[in-house]
């Protein structure tokens, strides 16, 4: 488990929004809340997240839509009682089931969900240069591969149910691909740091039994101006909206 010494104490949604993070492992920046914030979830229904880390993209989801199940996996059992912690200290409902999802615990293999949401590494095995810390490379480049994430994904929804991922943009097509024979009426929205830079991030949509044609989606700029210009996080009006008010991100035209 980490020392409280080891932990900082980060506001996300503007504040409303308190997660204990590592120091030096794995720390949340923006890409959960975008994740969160693309769920289509309404009270009533019930969301898995694969691989939840210390909770942010699952308690902005459940700070967003009241009434809503969460649950989180976890496989790491420090970060599993991260999650724990926050979820009790944020005074919000979060079930975290410690396992692996490409060997999902019994509790987890005999439930259905409306939603599962996922924000697996970025960068694929092999190459590069590890992270000092294990947890930090755990959650950053891919030990499961990305089409186990799917199927994995798609097993656990319901028919109807939604999967909502965040990816880098350079592996948009394996993971479209993942989705083949599993999942369909896939959305794709980009997101781009500034007006004119390419889009290094993705948000995907994909319904079990959807059968809607293919829709790639503009770009969300995050960030105003043509380059950083000085010590502010210059974000666009719907990044601020996002990002610091908790608003939906909807995937639609």
């Amino acid at each position: 488990m980490f020392d409280p010494a080891d932990l900082s104490d980060d506001g996300f949604l503007g504040g409303r929004l308190r997660l204990l993070q590592p120091k030096a492992g794995y720390r949340a920046a923006t890409d959960p809340v975008l994740l969160a914030a693309a769920v289509p979830a309404r009270a009533g229904e019930n969301a898995l997240e694969l691989g939840c880390g210390a909770g942010a993209a699952a308690l902005c989801l459940a700070a967003r839509v009241p009434g809503l199940a969460v649950t989180g996996l976890e496989r790491q059992p420090a970060y599993a009682a991260l999650a724990r912690e926050n979820a009790a200290r944020n005074g919000l409902a979060l079930t975290v089931i410690e396992g692996d999802l490409a060997h999902l615990p019994a509790a987890l293999r005999e439930r259905s969900f409306d939603h599962v949401l996922a924000n697996p590494p970025y960068y694929p095995a092999g190459g590069g240069t590890a992270a000092r810390d294990p947890g930090r490379e755990a959650a950053l480049r891919e030990e499961t591969p990305l089409a186990v994430w799917v199927e994995t994904a798609a097993r656990r929804l319901r028919p109807r149910g939604v999967l909502t991922a965040i990816q880098a943009a350079d592996r948009l097509p394996e993971l479209l691909a993942a989705c083949e024979g599993r999942l369909g009426s896939l959305v794709v929205l980009p997101l781009a740091p500034r007006a004119g830079r390419p889009a290094g991030r993705v948000l995907l949509r994909a319904v079990k039994g959807g059968r809607a044609a293919f829709r790639l989606l503009a770009p969300v700029v995050l960030h105003e101006g043509v380059a950083h210009d000085g010590d502010r996080d210059s974000y666009s009006a719907l990044a601020q909206a996002v990002l610091r008010g908790g608003a939906e991100l909807p995937l639609t035209p």
